[in-house]
């Protein structure tokens, strides 16, 4: 195995372990405890939710698989919670949770190792000449840290 496959391989292994631990924590949640608080006068759960799906849609254009599949939500989710007076139901936020990481897990799977150091979709060819760790890859570690954020916000709400 070629250090680029190993490095590729590490950040996936990190990737798939987090959203599966991601994963059973939000299937143990009602979706009563969804709408609390992480703490006081602090985001609901059900938003932090919708925010991780926005995120996790945006990835789709970012590393070029296509467009958003729930554009439909992005500006329930990048204004502040509780400033828009209906959002999705949790029971459809969960839907849109698992068909959003399998589209992009597919597309994941689509790509030689090689391919995840080109460039992503928001930075030019200019700017990447001069920030080569502007790349797909980077995506997926900082799309992975920001849920590992997140999951320890979402224990929170089992208390």
């Amino acid at each position: 195995m070629s250090s680029e496959q190993i490095m590729v391989k590490m950040i996936f292994d990190r990737w798939h372990s987090l959203i599966k631990n991601f994963d059973t924590v939000l299937d143990s949640l009602t979706d009563e405890q969804l709408e609390k608080e992480i703490s006081p006068n602090k985001n609901r759960g059900i938003y932090l939710l919708g925010h991780l799906i926005v995120v996790h849609d945006d990835m789709l254009s970012l590393l070029g698989f296509g467009d958003k599949l729930f554009s439909q939500i992005n500006s329930d989710f990048k204004a502040p919670d509780k400033s828009v007076a209906i959002i999705p139901s949790a029971q459809e936020l969960r839907v849109y949770w698992k068909k959003v990481n399998e589209v992009l897990n597919k597309n994941f799977d689509s790509l030689q190792p090689a391919e995840w150091f080109q460039k992503h979709t928001a930075v030019s060819a200019e700017d990447f000449s001069k920030e080569p760790l502007r790349n797909k890859l980077n995506i997926i570690i900082t799309r992975t840290s920001h849920l590992s954020y997140h999951l320890g916000q979402f224990v929170l709400l089992k208390a």
